[in-house]
């Protein structure tokens, strides 16, 4: 018996491999959960139970921690070659043919008119041809059911002015 090597045991092994399994599972799971837990608290475990000097320990956990490692590494070489992973990427493209519009292209709104839902102070909301909006008024009080009209678009951002 070696000082730096401990007695493997079937129940060392059977620790590792659960543990080591536990954590490779959550690497490919969003998030820190239960599998990622369960599969630490396995390793340690192995640890524990197997290692009977600080020195033994010490070299148990590096050993662990360099398999982690090799683990980690192949888990993201493979994810930035994307061959993991494919039911997590959105495959469909939103075109604007389809009826996708992005946030950012609100300009097809300039010149429209509405009416306001709620008080605009300067924030509320209107409806444009049966669709709500949130706006911002150019800076003065237009009270609900008053008649509006979209002279701006910055961004995201619809000023209107009462008409």
């Amino acid at each position: 018996m070696s000082v730096f090597l401990p007695d493997i045991t079937v129940l060392t092994v059977l620790l590792l491999i659960i543990g080591f399994g536990l954590v490779f599972l959550e690497m490919h799971i969003p998030g820190f959960g239960v599998p990622g837990i369960a599969g630490a608290i396995s390793l340690i475990l192995a640890v524990v139970l197997t290692a009977q000097n600080f020195a033994q320990a010490l070299v148990m956990t590096l050993a662990i921690l360099a398999v982690l490692g090799i683990m980690l590494g192949v888990v993201l070489t493979f994810f930035t070659k994307g061959k993991l992973f494919k039911p997590l990427i959105l495959s469909d493209e939103q075109k604007k043919e389809h009826g996708y519009i992005s946030s950012s292209d609100l300009d097809y709104l300039l010149g429209k008119r509405g009416i306001a839902i709620t008080d605009l102070r300067p924030a509320g909301s209107v409806d444009i041809d049966g669709v709500k909006f949130d706006v911002i008024s150019d800076g003065e009080y237009i009270p609900a059911n008053s008649k509006i009209e979209i002279f701006k678009v910055s961004g995201v951002k619809l000023v209107v002015k009462k008409i």
